[in-house]
């Protein structure tokens, strides 16, 4: 997978669209300074996902945009696109197949970042996944900036050993085991908070559990009362209507012994009236 050209707009000093071929493995940037160098360095490694703005030098990621001139108007975004050779299909995964891959960033001025992959949107993930092996990731061997050659020259054991092994493809697996490494370790710290969730719950459902014994008790109580309630009522009710009987029988009683009485005093009345009739005549 080789380079085959670089295509900026908006990006730092090249406000217009420019198209920069490399036609060869090995491709060199010259010119006096303050001619846009560096820039197309900083534009590779921006579009093959930089996120550091001081590996950019600038102090916020916005800083690439092009900021205007006295000439010229702050550009609304910057774009910087990789054209890849392909041929060999060393490119990993469902890349393989393509003779020409595409790398794309794109960025706004109110921060919207997106990257795209023969333009599929894409993580910024898979853009580093696709660079990875290839000497252009963390370590990027093959970008020789000024003053690279003596930092190699320099290099501490371990920082030549990460050279090394990014040159060899080596690198790429040693990324993989880093995060292999990290979700598993992730996955622990999970498995250990699940675990502490369920302990959680099951003191919850312990809880709960006497809570609702006591409800479900709470509940029968109510219901016993109410029905001890209802029994009571009709009790009464029987009760009632039992004195209630007996008072009209009692009535009904007194009601006939007292008409018994008025006619017995009427007897009376009629007799002793009867026996003045018959003494009267009796003296006449």
């Amino acid at each position: 997978m080789r380079l085959k050209h670089i295509h900026l707009a908006g990006f730092k000093s090249f406000v217009d669209p420019v198209s920069i071929p490399a036609p060869t493995n090995l491709t060199g940037i010259v010119g006096p300074n303050g001619c846009g160098k560096s820039n197309v360095i900083d534009a590779v490694r921006w579009v093959l996902g930089e996120s550091k703005a001081r590996e950019l030098r600038g102090e916020t990621l916005q800083d690439v945009i092009f900021n205007g001139s006295a000439q010229r108007k702050p550009a609304a975004r910057a774009v910087v696109e990789l054209l890849f050779d392909n041929t060999d299909g060393r490119a990993p995964g469902q890349w393989a197949p393509y003779a020409e891959i595409s790398v794309k960033r794109v960025l706004t001025r109110n921060g919207d970042s997106s990257y795209y992959l023969n333009n599929l949107h894409v993580r910024r993930r898979d853009v580093t996944d696709l660079i990875l092996g290839t000497g252009l990731g963390g370590d990027a061997y093959a970008i020789i900036e000024q003053g690279t050659i003596s930092r190699l020259i320099e290099a501490r054991p371990e920082e030549m050993r990460g050279h090394l092994e990014e040159a060899a493809g080596v690198s790429k697996y040693r990324e993989r085991r880093r995060e292999t490494e990290n979700r598993l370790r992730d996955t622990r710290e999970n498995l250990d908070r699940v675990e502490d969730i369920r302990g959680e719950l099951r003191r919850q459902i312990e809880r709960l559990t006497v809570q609702a014994e006591v409800a479900r008790r709470y509940f029968d109580l109510q219901a016993e009362r109410q029905w001890r309630e209802a029994q009571l009522a009709l009790v009464r009710r029987r009760d009632t209507q039992l004195v209630q009987a007996r008072v009209l029988n009692d009535q009904a009683r007194v009601r006939i012994e007292m008409e018994a009485c008025a006619a017995a005093i009427h007897q009376a009345e009629r007799q002793a009236e009867e026996e003045r009739q018959r003494q009267h005549t009796a003296l006449n």
